[in-house]
């Protein structure tokens, strides 16, 4: 005899139509960190765990905001959360917790201690005025700053146009992620972010910075230390087609898409080890 609660697990198994669902797992790890509904006006009518999952349905498949399936809401209710959502830093915040309880998990301290910078430029069609050209790799668009722990964690993510040079974006993260991450002593860059001011910055915020330079014999790719973990972050990246290029017209929408991703990441990492 079918109890209330069989009905309800053939319903959850029904409603993962796609891989990028939610499982209960992972539903059950972020729903407290949801907005409670509002206590004035009338009920949301719209159901929070699909609106996540269209999100994340979207980064993975790279589809336009119409293009949603019909099985999730409509695409103006979806992309309206998305940006009340991304108002309260929502996504940035599921991201940092995954991050503390993954690093807890493997028996590391929640706050880091050291962290490996690393640029990537990319292709923004719908940045104003296509963003800036980046004459190193030849490519005009957007550019993503980061800062990884050495477990590939991000740290920080600051976006800018793709002209500014490595130099100034390090110095912009070292300028901030102090204050999300108060422990981090300690940081790895390549030989681009030996010049400028970094060097000063470091020495004036108590930071030991250590630039890991190719090798001299170096041809093609080559595995160096420290560096690889960032590389391999960038790469977990670009598995979802949202961010092989930025589509987003603000840098506010670019970033969180991209911690949805990142915590998208961790949070079935917690949740299925």
């Amino acid at each position: 005899m079918w109890t209330k609660d069989h009905r309800e697990r053939q319903k959850r198994f029904e409603r993962q139509r796609y891989p990028t669902d939610l499982s209960d797992a992972e539903w059950a790890g972020i729903e407290p960190l949801l907005p409670p509904p509002s206590r004035r006006g009338r009920k949301a009518a719209v159901d929070m765990r699909e609106v996540l999952n269209a999100l994340r349905y979207l980064a993975r498949s790279g589809c336009g905001w119409r293009l949603l399936p019909i099985h999730f809401p409509p695409w103006p209710t979806v992309y309206w959360w998305f940006r009340k959502l991304l108002q309260r830093f929502l996504f940035r915040t599921i991201h940092d917790i995954m991050v503390m309880i993954d690093g807890e998990l493997q028996g590391r301290e929640a706050s880091p201690s050291a962290g490996v910078l690393d640029s990537q430029t990319v292709k923004a069609p719908n940045a104003p005025g296509g963003g800036g050209y980046d004459a190193g790799k030849k490519t005009k668009g957007r550019k993503r700053q980061i800062a990884v722990d050495t477990d590939g964690h991000l740290l920080m993510l600051n976006l800018t146009t793709a002209d500014v040079q490595d130099a100034a974006g390090a110095e912009l993260i070292a300028k901030a992620i102090r204050k999300r991450w108060p422990w981090l002593k300690h940081f790895f860059a390549d030989g681009a972010c030996a010049r400028g001011k970094l060097a000063s910055l470091a020495a004036y915020q108590d930071f030991a910075r250590e630039v890991v330079r190719k090798m001299a014999d170096q041809k093609g790719f080559q595995v160096l230390p420290r560096r690889w973990v960032v590389e391999r972050t960038l790469g977990w990246m670009m598995q979802w087609r949202r961010l092989v290029r930025d589509y987003e017209r603000c840098c506010d929408a670019s970033g969180g898409m991209t911690y949805l991703t990142m915590g998208a990441l961790m949070l079935r990492r917690i949740a299925h080890p």
